[in-house]
């Protein structure tokens, strides 16, 4: 329990105290969790701006709000580089989250009691897809489910390829007939089918749309692959994993839909949009005009390096007859790792007392074998934010020994601890951006 019986200037101070000590942590740890990154120093002086103080409601030039001049000239400079970087008709910046996007294409393109045809939770599904209950009855509270009352019907996966499975979609999708298909995912090792998939989808009368929240910074810079020129009709995305802005969401799509999209972002799902971090993002979009490509194809240089170097160690990495992964993200499935270390939350804190920050993960067969979300049989392990610190394929194999050492070989993690922190201690600056003498996770102060 917090003691918020004392002084106000105590709780003042341990706040501030815990700030600090975050900072701390994250300055001598390896992140690893493949839905963060870390912006740069000057998209964290945007986000501090006065514009996190304003409203801006309605779209730009048509505010319901005064004082908003410079406001509409930075989020026209955000719209006008998401146009450019995704080779889009249209963007739009309001969208707070990555959720907030979907919904909005789910506005925009649906009504409630549609039926939606999506990828599970389970086989690397977001929640944002998932229903409110799921056919077992069991209570999910999925965004799709409890807010549009969508009907949900999951999208098969091919368990071996680690994608969605063409042929039975295929079919499912003729039978169901659904309003919308939802491409993307929160594991997302290779690219899905759209263009397999769209003429079916159009020709029982659907769309088409894509959740890049994971891939959005691989395909702006051209990587992973292009949704918009395959078929799909809009791509909703969070803008803090391989694109590495404040976090925030956007939405780009064909040309043809920019009224309905707007109305569905506001006053459908937005009030204000959190103009700070509107700001952020236009920093960010410059530095991936930029850096964006480099920075993009080392992601994907890195993470393969990585899942090779684990997969040599004996880790069970799935798709290894694919190359592992083509995006930032690698799954491993740890079961036999039960007896000795335990599944995935148990192997999460093990790690995380050596200073390595990963994430626990279903894999798409737990469930059928009895195991649950709490402690699951897969690992999530993402290159984004290591290689926007600098490192390379060097600094993964030795992030796989570190893996290695304490998980399979059994070492002390407080001595791992301490080889984490002197490993860390030469990647302290972000890369890919604009030169800054501030360190990456330096906590500023301004009081």
């Amino acid at each position: 329990m917090v003691d918020i019986d004392v002084v106000p200037e105590s709780l003042f101070s341990k706040v501030r105290n815990l700030l600090n000590q975050h900072h701390d942590l994250f300055s001598s740890a390896i992140p690893l969790i493949a839905s963060e990154n870390i912006v740069s120093p000057a998209v964290r002086e945007a986000i501090c701006s006065d514009f996190s103080h304003r409203y801006a409601e309605g779209w730009t030039g048509e505010r319901v709000y005064a004082g908003c001049q410079f406001i509409d000239e930075v989020e026209l400079i955000c719209i006008e580089l998401m146009k450019k970087l995704f080779r889009a008709g249209f963007a739009d910046v309001r969208p707070i989250s990555g959720v907030v996007a979907n919904l909005t294409l789910f506005t925009a393109f649906a009504k409630p009691l549609d039926t939606l045809m999506a990828l599970s939770v389970t086989t690397g599904g977001h929640i944002s897809m998932a229903p409110l209950v799921g056919k077992s009855g069991v209570f999910l509270g999925g965004t799709a489910g409890a807010v549009k009352g969508f009907n949900i019907e999951y999208l098969p996966l091919d368990e071996k390829e680690m994608n969605i499975n063409i042929d039975a979609a295929l079919k499912k999708i003729r039978d169901i007939k659904p309003q919308l298909v939802l491409c993307g995912a929160s594991v997302f090792l290779f690219p899905h089918p759209v263009k397999e998939l769209v003429d079916t989808v159009n020709e029982v009368g659907a769309k088409l749309i894509y959740d890049a929240a994971h891939v959005a910074g691989l395909i702006c810079n051209g990587y992973f692959q292009d949704p918009l020129r395959e078929g799909a009709e809009a791509i909703s995305m969070s803008t803090h994993k391989t694109l590495p802005g404040p976090q925030h969401g956007a939405v780009v799509a064909k040309a043809e839909h920019e009224e309905i999209i707007k109305r569905a972002a506001f006053p459908g799902m937005t009030s204000n949009h959190h103009l700070h971090n509107v700001a952020g993002l236009a920093i960010t979009m410059v530095e991936m005009l930029k850096f964006g490509k480099e920075y993009a194809g080392q992601v994907i240089k890195n993470a393969k390096a990585f899942a090779e170097a684990l997969y040599e160690s004996g880790f069970d990495v799935l798709a290894e007859h694919k190359g592992f992964t083509d995006s930032h993200t690698l799954l491993v499935n740890v079961v036999n790792l039960k007896d000795k270390v335990g599944l995935g939350a148990d192997v999460e804190k093990l790690l995380e007392k050596a200073n390595i920050i990963i994430n626990r993960n279903m894999l798409p067969w737990d469930v059928r074998e009895g195991r649950h979300y709490t402690n699951p049989g897969g690992i999530r392990l993402g290159a984004s934010e290591l290689t926007r610190l600098g490192m390379k394929e060097g600094e993964m194999i030795q992030v796989a020994e570190f893996i290695e050492r304490l998980l399979l070989d059994g070492e002390n993690p407080e001595k791992i601890r301490e080889e984490v922190k002197e490993f860390r201690s030469e990647f302290q600056k972000v890369h890919y951006c604009f030169e800054s003498a501030t360190k990456a996770y330096e906590y500023i102060k301004i009081h």
